[in-house]
């Protein structure tokens, strides 16, 4: 195609070979065969396909297009070879640069999806490569050391982490005591003391002392695998508004099929009948060339690729940047639903406030000295993974180091039972104990004398939780314990008000300290006393009315109803059960990337819808210019070379609309200055 516009090689190319087969028609016969066949085989292995599920795609569209050009050129040669007389056009080089064209769109395609994962092959580049394994003798010294591939450590084995390296994987630290930078994975600015008996997470960063951890979690089970390949299943998954796409696609290709057909049929009927003058068609063209060039634009420019890229580029670009922001958003359809929510529910303990709970106070009653009752609540509880659970465990330890308790062991519980949301039941030598709240006390027929709701109103007044503790059917004591709000949660709760979203309490601690919680964070709806099936069914029942409803818990408890809700999402530094019936996962445990989350899904679907118009514009802007509606008037044409690039600019823009995403921030940014300082956020647009 350039060659021949060339002064010194246009005439030697019109150089006859036999008949009226010249030497540009050869070559470019020969150069653009293996671009038809070998370059432009996936065409045809899609349309294949395609064809065998009895559907169409942008394949079908492409591999139509280039063969009408290819095997009309076939036959311009057949009649050159065979008549000394015929002279007509070939389109060897439409066929060749409309395949050309598609496949560089691909190609930028690729590159511009390639920087989606960024954040992901940040986060994978975050583990080191190698480790310092080391061997204890039984007396715990060193007996060897060696370094090793990362790759290679098991369970059990015993790490060296030297200041300034990062740790290989996650661990629990047996030896020493540093300070751990864990900024990467759980966005918290200032480094965290570590010391003997302490978690480490692979990929964080060790400052300023040694440590000797012992393996936890090694290959793809340490946190680190686990955020990778839930941002890599976010990223295949397709969201339910692909579908929309699918089902345009299905229906479009087979009737722009039609539309190319008849617009070819009807400018070569009305040329042959003489409709329109001769001078209308180029020079070197017959009638039949200019219908087949106008039938060949419209079934190249009228490829649904751009299509098909609106929703998955989106997903991929919105996915990797939350993760980046440390907003894990288990695929499309989390993605998609997110941004339907009206409501939001949240747990108390761990999510509103900062789950880490403390016992500020212990009342003995019915005669029972302090020590007894905290030994007895202390054996019971020893077994449960609530937070409370382990707060009153953590206390009488310290209370037994404090006064020198000769009892350092924790007795052994019999017939252990979970009262789900109400509290723990047990055997303790001799003796029944049950532990938990007023309910539990109720249910199991115990009385709670005047003495006993004295001190739990006052406590419950300071919107402290109240833990009682029965020995033999006695209220035998009674602990207070406090859990603070977090700081960020009454900014968040006021944001999501901004946002047009309603914020719901539902708990399982009792409605006095939930209704002081909820009055201090500026919660107005509260559900108290409700156990994990009753949260489920609180979510139900808010669905029933029509909302779209969000669940943002952390514990085993709260699984249920993060199951249940439309969108489940869980605080990254709860259990393993919540994190996993979530379709969200806050990884930094902030309560703003609820907000982060929500607003994340409404700019990605806005994105999409974006996207569509993009996609769509082309093809219904460049239909009617294929088909040639300019022509008569202007004398403008689209040539099928052109469509192609028009085609390929179209996927482009697609793919440029969606990497737009990269550039998104966080609506409510919460910073804390210092202790007691300011917050500071900026409302969505």
């Amino acid at each position: 195609m350039v060659l021949p516009m060339l002064p010194p090689y246009g005439n030697w190319l019109e150089n006859k070979i036999y008949n009226m087969l010249s030497v540009g028609v050869l070559l470019r016969w020969i150069l653009c065969t293996p671009v038809q066949f070998i370059i432009g085989r996936r065409f045809y292995v899609g349309s294949y396909h395609a064809l065998r599920r009895i559907s169409a795609n942008m394949d079908v569209l492409v591999a139509l297009g280039t063969n009408a050009a290819y095997f009309y050129s076939v036959y311009v040669v057949i009649k050159a070879l065979t008549s000394d007389k015929f002279e007509g056009q070939d389109f060897f080089e439409t066929s060749a640069m409309l395949i050309s064209f598609i496949l560089l769109g691909k190609y930028l395609e690729v590159l511009a999806k390639g920087k989606t994962s960024d954040a992901l092959s940040k986060l994978t580049e975050l583990a080191p490569e190698t480790a310092h394994l080391v061997t204890l003798d039984n007396d715990g010294s060193l007996v060897s050391e060696m370094e090793i591939s990362t790759q290679l450590l098991q369970r059990h084995d015993i790490i060296k982490i030297v200041p300034g390296t990062k740790v290989p994987v996650d661990g629990v630290v047996i030896d020493g005591q540093s300070h751990v930078n864990e900024s990467m994975i759980t966005g918290e600015a200032r480094p965290i003391a570590k010391r003997t008996g302490d978690k480490v997470i692979g990929g964080t960063m060790n400052e300023n002392g040694c440590l000797l951890i012992k393996a936890t979690h090694v290959g793809s089970e340490t946190a680190l695998s686990q955020i990778v390949q839930l941002v890599e299943a976010a990223q295949l998954a397709r969201a339910p508004v692909q579908k929309l796409a699918d089902k345009i696609s299905k229906f479009f290709v087979p009737t722009v099929v039609c539309v190319a057909f008849i617009t070819w049929l009807g400018w070569f009927i009305t040329g042959q009948v003489g409709l329109y003058p001769e001078q209308w068609i180029p020079p070197a063209t017959t009638k039949f060339e200019l219908a087949l060039q106008f039938g060949i634009s419209v079934l190249v420019v009228a490829c649904p690729c751009a299509l098909g890229l609106a929703t998955p580029t989106a997903v991929m670009v919105a996915t990797g940047k939350g993760a980046s922001l440390g907003v894990l958003i288990k695929g499309g359809n989390a993605l998609e639903k997110a941004h339907k929510v009206k409501t939001v529910v949240f747990d108390k303990t761990g999510t509103l406030t900062l789950g880490k709970p403390e016992v500020v106070s212990a009342v003995p009653f019915s005669g029972y000295s302090e020590e007894n009752f905290c030994d007895m609540a202390a054996a019971a509880e020893a077994n449960s993974e609530h937070p409370i659970a382990k707060a009153v465990v953590e206390h009488v330890k310290r209370r037994r180091q404090k006064y020198g308790s000769q009892t350092e062991h924790v007795t052994e519980v019999k017939d252990f039972e979970v009262h789900t949301g109400a509290g723990v039941a047990g055997k303790v030598g001799e003796a029944i104990v049950l532990v938990g709240n007023k309910r539990l006390m109720r249910s199991c027929s115990i009385p709670v004398g005047p003495e006993v709701e004295d001190y739990i109103s006052k406590n419950e007044q300071d919107a402290r939780t109240c833990v009682l503790v029965a020995i033999d059917g006695k209220v035998a004591g009674a602990f207070a314990v406090s859990d603070p709000v977090k700081p960020d949660a009454r900014r968040v709760i006021t944001f999501l008000r901004s946002m047009s979203i309603s914020s719901i309490m539902v708990t399982g601690d009792n409605l006095a300290t939930a209704k002081a919680i909820a009055l201090e964070v500026g919660i107005d709806n509260v559900f108290a006393e409700v156990d994990p099936a009753g949260k489920a069914d609180k979510i139900k029942e808010l669905q029933m009315k029509g909302m779209a409803v969000a669940m943002v818990g952390d514990g085993i408890n709260d699984s249920p109803a993060l199951v249940a809700a439309d969108v489940g999402m869980a605080i990254g530094a709860g259990t393993d059960v919540a994190i996993e019936a979530a379709d969200i996962v806050l990884i930094k445990s902030n309560l703003e990337d609820v907000v982060t989350a929500i607003d994340l899904s409404r700019k990605t679907m806005s994105r999409i819808r974006l996207n569509y118009v993009w996609a769509l514009g082309y093809n219904i802007l460049g239909l009617p210019v294929a088909a040639g509606i300019l022509f008569p008037f202007t004398g403008i044409r689209l040539p099928p070379w052109l469509a192609g690039a028009c085609m390929a600019a179209s996927s482009i823009s697609v793919v440029c609309s969606s990497l737009l995403l990269q550039s998104y921030k966080k609506p409510l940014n919460v910073q804390k200055q210092n202790t007691q300082g300011p917050f500071h956020y900026s409302k969505p647009t």
